[in-house]
C-alpha cells in the first residue's frame, strides 16, 4: 500500500467519520478504519507507518488460519490447530509428533510441510467503479462470466507474470457494495520449527473447547524460506511484559466469511440448507473415525489428526445453531430489514433505483434449497471423501480447464491459483490405504442414501456393487499415491489418457454432473445473491453512509479491544489464567493430562505467570493464529479460541460476553526455555533474529 496515500486516507477518516458507537465492535479492513472512534474511546489512533508494519508482519496461511512473522529471520507464529495438517503428513510410525511434540534444535532440522502456503499482503487497490462497470445490469451466467472475466484479468496483470511469487485476489466487500485487489506474497517453502505436544496444545480437550479459563499452550512456530534461505522479514517484536487488565489491544488477521450483513432469508437458509445438515454429517463422521482409531495405533494417528478438527466443526455449528435460533436476535434483524425496506420503497425514485433485492434473494435461496443436496454431495465433495479422489478430480478438471483462456477458467484453474493446484498434487505426502478405503466407503454409502440409489449418477458410480467393494477396488488399483505418477498425468493429458486408473475414472463420471449442478448454482443463486446484495449494500450506504466494516472475507482485518472478563450469571470470569492454575487442574487423565515433561518442569515455572487471557476483539474463524499487539506494535499474545458466546459472532457481536482467547507469549517464552531447552528459539524471539545456526544443545533425552 502506498504510504502517501495510506496516511492521507486515514486523517480524512479522522476528520469525517460519523458519531457511530458500537463498542469494541468489527473486524476493520486496513484502508478503512474507524480511527476517531479509536481516538475518542481509547484516546489511541494508530499512524500510517504503525498500520503499514502491522499489515506487512501480519500472514495468512492457505489452511484457513492466520500467523505473523515474529523474527527478521522469517520465524512464524501461529496455532498447532492450524498446522495439523502438516504435522500428520510428517509423522510416521515410529514418529507421531502430533503426541509427541516436534523440536527442530538446528536449522537443518526443520522439516518441510509439504502443502503449506503462506501469504503476506502487500497492497491492497480499490477497484469497484471498474468491476462494476463489467458487471452492470448483468445478470445469471452472463453476471457469472463478466465476473470471472473481470477478475482473471486484474489477477493476472496485479501478479507481475510470475503466480508462484505473488498471489493477487479479488476481494468482495459489502457484499459487492465495493471490491478491492489484494496483493500477496506468496512463500511455499515452509518448515516446520517447534510445536509442542498435543497434550499441552489441547489441554482440556473438547470440554474446554470454546471455554474459559482454559490452560493451552496452542502454538507453532514455522519459518518460511526463499530459495533455500530464511526469508528477511518484518516482524513483530515482543512487548517483553504481559497484558494487564483494561489494557487496549490489536488482532490482525483473517477472519473468515461473517454473515452479518445477511438478510433473514440468507440466515434462515445458512441454518436449515447448511448447518444443520453438516452437524448431522460431521457427528456421524466423528463416530466412524472413533471407531476406526480403536484398531490400532497407526490407525488411532490417523484419525487423531482429523478428530480435532471435526470435533471443532461440531461445536462451532452447534453454537451457530443455537444463535441463529435465537427468536430475539432474528426478530432484531427483521426489524432492521424492515426499516431499510420501508426506507426504499417510501420513495419512487429509491425504489426504482435499488428495486426489491430481499424478494429476489428469498427466491434464490428456494432455489439453493432445491439443489443443495446435489451441490453438496457431488460438487463440494460430500460423497467422495478420499485424497486420491481428491487428487483426480484436480487432473481430470484441470486438463479441461488449461485448454481454455484464463478468463473463463473456473477460479482455481487459473494461472494465479495453479501454484497452489500443482504444490498439492505433486506433493509427497504418504497415503493410507486402509483410511482411503474406510473414508471412500463410507461417503459413499453417503452419496446413495442422499441421492437414491436408482439415481442415474448412482447407478453409475457403483454398479452393481457396494460401496465397500467400490472403494477397495478403487484404492487398491489407482496409482494416485505416487506423486510421480501424478506429476506425470498433469503434464503429460496422453499419458493420462491411457493410464486406466479408477480414480481418474470415478472422477470422470461424476465430474459432468458436478460441473452442471455448479452452473446453476452459480447461475440461480450465488449471481443472484451477489448482484442484489450490491444493490442492498449501495442502499445501505444511501442511507447510512460508509462508516462501517465490510463481513469479513478471509482476508487481514484489524480489531480492537480490551483485555477484559465477562460476566456468567452470577459470576465473574477473570481474564488471566497462569501456570499454578494449569498444574491444579491437571489430574493425569485425559483430556487433563500433562506431558512428562511438564510434570518435571513444575518446580522451574514460576505459579503466577500467564498462560491464556480473553479480550474484547471481534474474532470469528478463520482468526485463529492472529497476533495480539499493543499500542506499540508489539506482541503480547497469540489468538487460539473464543469463548461459547463467540460462536454467535458470524452473526452479531455482543461486547458484554464475546471473548477472543489467547495464549500470552510470556508463557511460550518459559515453556521453550524450561519446559524444553530450546534457549536459541526462545532467544530468537527476544532478539529479533538468529544468533547462530543452531537454535539450543539437545537436552538430556530429548
Amino acid at each position: 500500500m502506498n504510504k502517501g496515500f495510506l496516511a492521507a486516507f486515514l486523517l480524512c477518516l479522522c476528520i469525517g467519520f460519523g458519531g457511530v458507537t458500537r463498542g469494541d465492535e468489527g473486524m476493520w479492513t486496513f484502508d478503512d478504519l474507524p480511527l476517531k472512534e479509536m481516538q475518542t474511546q481509547y484516546q489511541f489512533s494508530p499512524s500510517a507507518d504503525w498500520l503499514e508494519h502491522l499489515q506487512h508482519a501480519a500472514l495468512r496461511l492457505k489452511e484457513g488460519c492466520s500467523a505473523a512473522f515474529v523474527s527478521a529471520d522469517g520465524l512464524i507464529l501461529t496455532n498447532q490447530h492450524c498446522i495439523t495438517d502438516c504435522i500428520a503428513e510428517i509423522s510416521t510410525p515410529k514418529h507421531d509428533y502430533t503426541v509427541d511434540g516436534f523440536f527442530a534444535y538446528t536449522r537443518d532440522e526443520e522439516h518441510r510441510c509439504p502443502e503449506m502456503t503462506v501469504e503476506q499482503l502487500t497492497d491492497i487497490k480499490d477497484v469497484t467503479a471498474q468491476v462494476s462497470k463489467s458487471l452492470k445490469g448483468l445478470s445469471g451466467d452472463a453476471y457469472t462470466d463478466a465476473l470471472r472475466g473481470v477478475s482473471s484479468s486484474l489477477e493476472q496483470d496485479c501478479a507481475d507474470g510470475d503466480s508462484r511469487r505473488w498471489h493477487c485476489e479479488l476481494v468482495d466487500l459489502y457484499h459487492g457494495g465495493r471490491y478491492a485487489l489484494y496483493k500477496y506474497r506468496r512463500y511455499q517453502d515452509v518448515r516446520l520449527v517447534f510445536t509442542p505436544e498435543y497434550a499441552i496444545a489441547g489441554f482440556g480437550g473438547d470440554p474446554d473447547n470454546f471455554n474459559f479459563p482454559r490452560y493451552s499452550l496452542d502454538v507453532a512456530l514455522l519459518r518460511a524460506y526463499d530459495r533455500d534461505q530464511p526469508v528477511q522479514s518484518e516482524y513483530l517484536p515482543l512487548a517483553g511484559h504481559p497484558p494487564v487488565e483494561g489494557e487496549l489491544v490489536f488482532t490482525a488477521g483473517n477472519p473468515g466469511n461473517t454473515e452479518r450483513g445477511r438478510t433473514v432469508a440468507e440466515l434462515k437458509a445458512l441454518r436449515d440448507d447448511d448447518i444443520t445438515p453438516s452437524l448431522v454429517y460431521y457427528s456421524e463422521l466423528r463416530g466412524i473415525l472413533e471407531e476406526y482409531a480403536h484398531e490400532g495405533p497407526e490407525q488411532r494417528r490417523m484419525a487423531y489428526a482429523n478428530l480435532g478438527a471435526v470435533d471443532n466443526l461440531i461445536k462451532a455449528h452447534q453454537g451457530q445453531l443455537e444463535a441463529l435460533q435465537d427468536q430475539s436476535q432474528l426478530a432484531r434483524k427483521a426489524e432492521e430489514e424492515k426499516s431499510l425496506r420501508d426506507w426504499v420503497m417510501s420513495d419512487p425514485a429509491r425504489e426504482a433505483e435499488y428495486g426489491d433485492p430481499w424478494t429476489a434473494i428469498a427466491a434464490a435461496e428456494q432455489r439453493y434449497h432445491g439443489l443443495v443436496v446435489r451441490y453438496r454431495m457431488l460438487e463440494q465433495g460430500w460423497g467422495f471423501e478420499s485424497r486420491l479422489f481428491d487428487y483426480a478430480r484436480l487432473l481430470v478438471r484441470g486438463t479441461v480447464e488449461r485448454d481454455k483462456s484464463n478468463g473463463r477458467r473456473l477460479p482455481e484453474y487459473r494461472d494465479a491459483s495453479l501454484p497452489r493446484v500443482e504444490q498439492a498434487l505433486f506433493s509427497d505426502v504418504p497415503v493410507s490405504q486402509d483410511y482411503e478405503e474406510l473414508m471412500l466407503a463410507w461417503s459413499l454409502e453417503k452419496l446413495r442414501a442422499a441421492l437414491g440409489a436408482d439415481d442415474p449418477l448412482v447407478r453409475r458410480v457403483l454398479g452393481r456393487d457396494s460401496p465397500e467393494t467400490v472403494a477397495r477396488r478403487a484404492v487398491e488399483n489407482s496409482r494416485l499415491d505416487s506423486a510421480v505418477t501424478r506429476r506425470h498425468m498433469w503434464e503429460d493429458v496422453d499419458f493420462m489418457a491411457v493410464a486406466n486408473d479408477p480414480m481418474i475414472t470415478m472422477a470422470e463420471a461424476v465430474d459432468k454432473e458436478a460441473r452442471s449442478v455448479r452452473q446453476l448454482y452459480e447461475e440461480q443463486v450465488s449471481s443472484v445473491i451477489r448482484s442484489q446484495s450490491q444493490m442492498l449494500a449501495r442502499a445501505r450506504f444511501a442511507r447510512d453512509g460508509t462508516g462501517n466494516y465490510p463481513d469479513a472475507t478471509f482476508t487481514l482485518r484489524l480489531s480492537y479491544g480490551q483485555v477484559r472478563g465477562w460476566e456468567e450469571g452470577q459470576q465473574k470470569v477473570a481474564p488471566f489464567t497462569d501456570f499454578g492454575g494449569l498444574y491444579a487442574r491437571a489430574t493425569g487423565s485425559a483430556p487433563f493430562a500433562l506431558p512428562p515433561r511438564w510434570i518435571q518442569a513444575e518446580p522451574q515455572l514460576v505459579s503466577d505467570t500467564h498462560f491464556d487471557f480473553v479480550t474484547t476483539n471481534d474474532i470469528v474463524g478463520g482468526s485463529s493464529g492472529s497476533p495480539v499487539v499493543d499500542r506499540d506494535g508489539k506482541l503480547v499474545g497469540l489468538v487460539f479460541d473464543g469463548n461459547i458466546h463467540s460462536l454467535g459472532g458470524d452473526f452479531w457481536y455482543d461486547s458484554d460476553q464475546n471473548r477472543a482467547v489467547a495464549v500470552d507469549d510470556q508463557a511460550l517464552l518459559a515453556a521453550l526455555r524450561k519446559v524444553y531447552g530450546m534457549t536459541g528459539l526462545a532467544d530468537e524471539l527476544v532478539q529479533g533474529h538468529m544468533q547462530t545456526a543452531v537454535l539450543a544443545p539437545k537436552a538430556t533425552g530429548q
